[in-house]
């Protein structure tokens, strides 16, 4: 070998031993970085890759009537997930789950995108399953890696659909729902209060999750609990003990169920204290339906128009004409402002209608109650007496007493999502529906018997009609506690107004048009109404409390396409008798009803004039 080869071979050998120098060197320092420098971030790295977090559900707390029976309780239920190791396998592990469970390719989309939304945390598939089901899971398991099946407190409403509108439902939260304040410490799947008390006081109720920690392998199946991390307990949400009488919700439900099948409306419940004793709107839904999540087709039968749209709360998101019953606010604004006493009389008898301009305003009763006086107005509800009085207060003072008597606003009750009553807000209102010169003070005759430009929720002529039961003064009704933010008012009448409104009301029941309380030593105070209805029937109003002299309860109900308020007073005073019975304030004689016809009016043009007052 020359000395040349022999120099090339050293230099080449060095070159080499320098490169090894190197090499050791990085990888002697990233032994360093990665053991002594990071070696905290990398052993929390690996950690998270080899253990899960499996959240775990707390109890919802219970939810209780006045007496404390159950309304919502929990019941052992399975919950299905999936701890994934990517989209594909997690695909592929639902599909073939598909053959066990019953989940379509939407289901399987939602599913994964649960997983990339949180893919650490298992996926949840189903919320609620049946045993039979989850006995078939366990059976496969083997084709299922990743599965996680767990205990967990499942939702349940032993009254059912009677109290589906005052409970609500409750469901799973979702992608949308994260970002919302209303659901702080939420994740995927959490379940919270969609509806009703369970949404309004879902902060008491839903709790603190537990959290469960278990190791995985590469494929994320789980190969046994975490020893380095020990579980959290859940936390059970408080009970929520409501102002509710269950036994008198139940006996209302069973009025609608079996006495009245197909009836659309409401019936509440209340006392002169604003405590609402039931809430029911028919037709109801069950709320355990929702339990676990909702199929389509179920959730399409429920919104469907034809069904009766059972998931509207018609005690405090239908707004009707308020009718009759509306003649008593009439007749306290009257009061209050000095226009009329309980022995005034009208200019003009009533002759079975009104002439005002080129109109005539007709009363129910086509041939006429005579000259009366307030009393006996409001006793057999004539529309002409409530005319004339309307054209006395005039329209301005009904628009600043509607303001004062809540009628532009939401009753206030508990429940969220009702409905703002609707009541002219100024004459600026008329001059943008029909024109400045589009319309008179005809408008004030209809707002005198509750028609025209003003629609009211149940609920709302309930507090109405707490302020006459009680001391004048309306406070917000309520479920649990009273919203001492939400506005109460004051009618402006002296005790002896008050008394006088009440014996009109007495009146109405006794020997106006509600007649009813023949055989009974129970003294009810109410009012009947029939609301124009463009698109059917008139609906029916009842409004009542007893005993007339001491209120202990009032109720109202609103049913849609019953004619009259005639037809409505029965199942009111029913209820009523129900309640003064439970509590041994009724004597318990059997009562007859013989109630009749409270029509609403309708209006006879005598000439076309395009000029006058619309309805």
């Amino acid at each position: 070998m020359s000395v040349f080869a022999s120099h090339r071979l050293e230099e080449r050998a060095s070159r080499f031993r320098w490169v090894l120098t190197v090499m050791f060197l990085v990888l002697l320092g990233a032994f360093i970085n990665t053991q002594i420098v990071q070696h905290e971030r990398f052993r929390l790295r690996s950690e998270s890759n080899r253990l899960r977090a499996i959240p775990l559900a707390a109890p919802r707390g219970p939810v209780l009537d006045r007496n404390g029976l159950v309304i919502a309780d929990n019941i052992p239920g399975y919950s299905v997930k999936l701890l994934g190791s990517g989209t594909d396998s997690l695909r592929a592990v639902l599909e073939r789950m598909a053959g066990y469970v019953p989940i379509d390719s939407a289901d399987i989309d939602q599913v994964v995108r649960r997983y990339r939304a949180a893919p650490y945390q298992p996926a949840l598939v189903f919320n609620s399953m049946a045993f039979e089901t989850i006995a078939q899971l366990e059976e496969h398991r083997v084709e299922f890696p990743g599965l996680v099946i767990q205990t967990e407190p499942r939702r349940f409403y032993p009254a059912g659909s009677a109290v589906g509108h005052v409970i609500g439902y409750v469901g799973e939260v979702s992608e949308d729902d994260l970002g919302q304040a209303r659901f702080p410490g939420a994740r995927l799947g959490t379940i919270v209060g969609r509806e009703g008390l369970e949404k309004q006081y879902d902060d008491v109720l839903r709790g603190r999750e537990g959290m469960r920690y278990i190791e995985v392998n590469a494929r994320g199946a789980m190969v046994r609990e975490a020893a380095t991390a020990p579980s959290v307990s859940p936390v059970e949400g408080r009970p929520l003990q409501t102002t509710l009488d269950l036994p008198l919700q139940l006996y209302i439900d069973s009025l609608f169920t079996d006495s009245l099948p197909g009836v659309r409306g409401a019936m509440v419940a209340m006392r002169p204290s604003g405590e609402i004793l039931a809430l029911y709107s028919a037709p109801s839904f069950d709320p355990n339906d929702f339990i676990g999540g909702i199929s389509r087709e179920k959730y399409r039968a429920l919104t469907a128009p034809s069904a009766g749209l059972p998931l509207f709360n018609r005690a405090i998101k239908g707004a009707y004409p308020p009718a009759s019953p509306f003649k008593l606010a009439t007749a306290a604004m009257a009061l209050r402002r000095g226009l009329v006493t309980f022995s005034s009389r009208m200019e003009q008898p009533c002759r079975g209608g009104f002439r005002f301009g080129n109109r005539v305003f007709k009363c129910w009763k086509s041939e006429g109650h005579g000259s009366l006086d307030l009393i006996g107005a409001i006793a057999s509800s004539c529309d002409v007496y409530f005319y004339q009085l309307g054209l006395r207060l005039g329209l301005d003072a009904f628009l600043e007493d509607g303001e004062k008597f809540g009628l532009r606003q939401p009753s206030g009750i508990d429940l969220g999502s009702e409905t703002a009553s609707f009541f002219p807000p100024s004459r600026a209102y008329y001059d943008r529906a029909y024109g400045p010169r589009g319309w008179t003070n005809a408008v004030t005759l209809n707002l005198a018997i509750g028609q025209g430009e003003n629609n009211q929720t149940l609920m709302n002529v309930m507090k109405f009609y707490q302020a006459l039961a009680g001391d004048g003064h309306a406070v917000t009704p309520y479920l649990v506690a009273p919203d001492s933010s939400a506005a109460g008012f004051d009618l402006g009448l002296t005790a002896r107004q008050l008394e006088g409104l009440r014996e009109a009301m007495i009146a109405v029941v006794n020997w106006g048009t509600a007649a009813a309380s023949r055989g009974s030593d129970l003294n009810v105070a109410g009012k009947t109404g029939t609301a124009q209805n463009p698109h059917g029937p008139d609906h029916g109003w009842f409004i009542a409390f007893a005993p007339a002299d001491r209120p202990e309860i009032i109720v109202g109900s609103i049913m849609e396409a019953a004619l009259h308020g005639s037809t409505v007073a029965p199942w009111v005073i029913r209820v009523i008798r129900r309640y003064m019975a439970a509590r041994g304030l009724d004597p318990g004689a059997v009562i007859e009803v013989l109630v009749p016809v409270d029509s609403a009016p309708r209006v006879e043009l005598l000439i076309t004039d395009t000029t006058t007052a619309r309805r």
